[in-house]
């Protein structure tokens, strides 16, 4: 019962400034660091912590920095290399541009083709390090005398004072020409008279699209959307298979955006209604009737478009013929 029992470890001792060494935080990041030896990149906090530029624009500046030099960094490259969509990786490349970290210009080849030549900054781009330093110039050489022991060394000429160097006109700000507005999509079309038998059908078409084609997922809400869509197709008595080929055949890989082609293919693929049973009969010919008349000497029918005398009596009753003629 004399043994003293340790519950807790005694504290480390002060070291000699009188603070207590570094110890494992209890929270936040915990740091494993291997040393790299081939195949890194260096970046500097300035950029991977920078409070301005978005999340897309630090990775996007990450990833062109460790590329090599003649890579292509367009906006079509970078759309089919990474997930985000053109718009968000234009806006990125804008950011980056604002910031110093990236310059984007139009240059003419010789053989005339106007291409974008792209500038990556490891440290942020400001006008002092934009414009070059001129190169000093050389001193003019003198040749020395040789001096003879009856007179004096000359005196060396006095150095011309180079004029003060003037700096380079600051590099053009390129702007990017304008861009043509886009033209709206055409309306979803929508069903003549709707019903809910139509868009229950629809919805239950749309949603087992990706069953036939796995790249073709819809959500809720874009169901929602297309649904008025394939109701008019089905009202205009077009069979659910002929429906789902025509959305799902000859698909390009990959879909970025499943919606957007479906809509596409939805308002530019709608066939026209069915023609009628009228429609589709032949226009008989009309046929002209004459109708019959009763000769008014012998009572007999005959057929004529005027009323008058037959035939006989025309012909035994000559008077009566040039009477009904005249």
């Amino acid at each position: 019962m004399d043994t003293q029992q340790v519950i807790a470890p005694p504290c480390a001792p002060p070291s000699s400034s009188g603070t207590r060494p570094d110890v494992t935080p209890t929270s936040g990041v915990l740091h494993v660091n291997v040393r790299h030896v081939s195949g890194f990149t260096v970046i500097g906090n300035h950029l991977a912590q920078h409070h301005e530029l978005s999340l897309i624009a630090i990775g996007l500046a990450a990833h062109i920095q460790s590329l090599p030099a003649g890579a292509k960094v367009g906006i079509k490259v970078l759309t089919d290399r990474f997930p985000e969509s053109e718009a968000r990786i234009t806006a990125a490349l804008h950011e980056l541009e604002a910031e110093g970290y990236l310059h984007r210009s139009r240059v003419r080849l010789p053989s005339g083709r106007v291409v974008t030549r792209t500038v990556s900054y490891n440290q942020p781009r400001t006008e002092a390090s934009a414009t070059t330093a001129p190169k000093p110039r050389p001193r003019p050489r003198t040749q020395p005398r040789r001096s003879t022991p009856t007179t004096a060394p000359a005196a060396p000429p006095p150095r011309e004072a180079t004029p003060p160097a003037t700096p380079p006109p600051p590099a053009p700000v390129h702007v990017p020409p304008p861009t043509a507005p886009r033209t709206p999509p055409p309306p979803l079309p929508q069903p003549h008279a709707p019903t809910e038998e139509l868009h229950r059908a629809a919805s239950a078409l749309l949603a087992d699209l990706r069953r036939h084609a796995p790249q073709l997922a819809l959500t809720e809400g874009d169901i929602t959307t297309l649904a008025p869509g394939i109701a008019t197709w089905l009202e205009r008595d077009t069979h659910p298979d002929t429906v789902r080929h025509a959305l799902t055949s000859d698909l390009p890989a990959p879909v970025k955006h499943p919606a957007k082609l479906l809509r596409h293919r939805i308002t530019t693929l709608l066939p026209p209604p069915l023609p009628g049973t009228a429609d589709l009969t032949p226009p008989r010919r009309r046929t002209v009737v004459i109708p019959l008349q009763n000769c008014d000497t012998c009572e007999r029918a005959f057929r004529a478009t005027h009323p008058g005398h037959c035939r006989d009596c025309r012909t035994e009753h000559p008077a009566v013929a040039h009477s009904a003629t005249g």
